[in-house]
């Protein structure tokens, strides 16, 4: 079984924006869509529970101050037409909208901790542990993973309310959706976190 004190525990959901999720955005995972249904019940349960939740949002300046390294990766970023601070598509998906007094966390890279204040807001509310839910498994989720663990941050990691996608091949062979999710969860499970299920949380909350 995977131990943590709920009282200690915070919900954090990564990067299920408009730009990644709606179906046609510009950079749209549609594995995203999958979990939203997972997302939600874990929602419910910890908002019922008084347990916080957090939501992290990758955006970026308009004009592309803060870009750095992300505009030669992502077109659509370069070009200001996807994950601009203060547009709909760098919002939140309606499907999980965080309600009033839920901190919204804007980040400018894979880790959610780094730059921002992430960690703050955690510490003024006693959290131990972190629940990490969203996209990417491989990218975002790992990547706050790791900065959970350089923080002292107990992570666990929702394994069926976390999504990746499609790698192509650019020079190491290319993955689906779901074995790059599988390869991360291994990754992470060995390096910075515990997995568990959507049902196995939900069954653990008092």
């Amino acid at each position: 079984m995977t131990e943590f004190d709920p009282d200690r525990t915070a919900v954090l959901v990564i990067d299920m924006q408009n730009d990644f999720v709606e179906d046609g955005a510009p950079l749209e995972f549609p594995e995203g869509r999958r979990v939203i249904p997972a997302i939600q019940r874990i929602l419910a349960a910890a908002r019922g529970r008084g347990m916080p939740v957090v939501y992290a949002a990758h955006v970026h300046r308009p004009g592309g101050a803060d870009q750095g390294i992300h505009r030669e990766l992502y077109p659509p970023v370069a070009a200001g037409e996807a994950l601009v601070d203060g547009e709909r598509g760098g919002e939140i998906h309606p499907d999980l909208a965080p309600r009033p007094g839920e901190p919204v966390v804007k980040k400018h890279r894979y880790n959610s901790f780094y730059a921002t204040d992430l960690e703050i807001i955690l510490r003024g509310l006693g959290v131990e542990t972190v629940v990490l839910t969203g996209m990417t498994t491989e990218c975002c989720v790992l990547g706050t993973a790791r900065g959970a663990l350089e923080r002292g941050f107990r992570s666990l990691v929702v394994s069926d309310a976390c999504a990746s996608c499609d790698y192509p091949d650019l020079g190491a062979g290319a993955m689906s959706a779901s074995e790059m999710h599988l390869a991360a969860l291994r990754v992470m499970a060995l390096t910075s976190s515990r997995l568990i299920g959507t049902d196995e949380f939900l069954a653990r909350l008092p």
